[in-house]
């Protein structure tokens, strides 16, 4: 069994795209638009068959980030040490926030968490 695909609402749906594809190498698909619904969306495609859908719907509101339960980051692995810290520097060069590392993590990991351009947690790893 794997995982197909993995969603995430986002306000900017241009933006979110530009950002994926610019920094970790993302192919969109076509954007889909649902005339009836206003949804919109792009599947991402990733070096090695891993799939990101990012949506976006008007009726979705913009509130302030909350502790809940769910995902709580999408992780990228990069392949090695050096290109953690490139990519984690390149990001942090372009203005977005780098909230840890890089660093070995308690449980071992080598890793960066830099905040996308919507706040979310984007881990970069081996």
């Amino acid at each position: 069994m794997k995982i197909e695909h993995l969603a995430m609402y986002v306000n900017d749906l241009e933006k979110s795209r530009n950002f994926f594809e610019t920094y970790f190498g993302a192919a969109a698909s076509n954007l889909y638009h649902n005339q009836t619904t206003g949804f919109r969306s792009y599947f991402l495609s990733f070096d090695g068959g891993a799939r990101l859908e990012i949506t976006n719907r008007p009726t979705i509101s913009v509130g302030e980030p909350v502790a809940r339960t769910g995902f709580a980051h999408a992780a990228f692995s990069v392949g090695s040490k050096e290109k953690v810290n490139q990519l984690t520097e390149t990001l942090r060069a372009h203005g977005f926030p780098v909230i840890s590392g890089p660093r070995i993590t308690g449980d071992g990991y080598y890793e960066s968490c830099v905040l996308d351009g919507e706040g979310n947690p984007i881990e970069i790893t081996v």
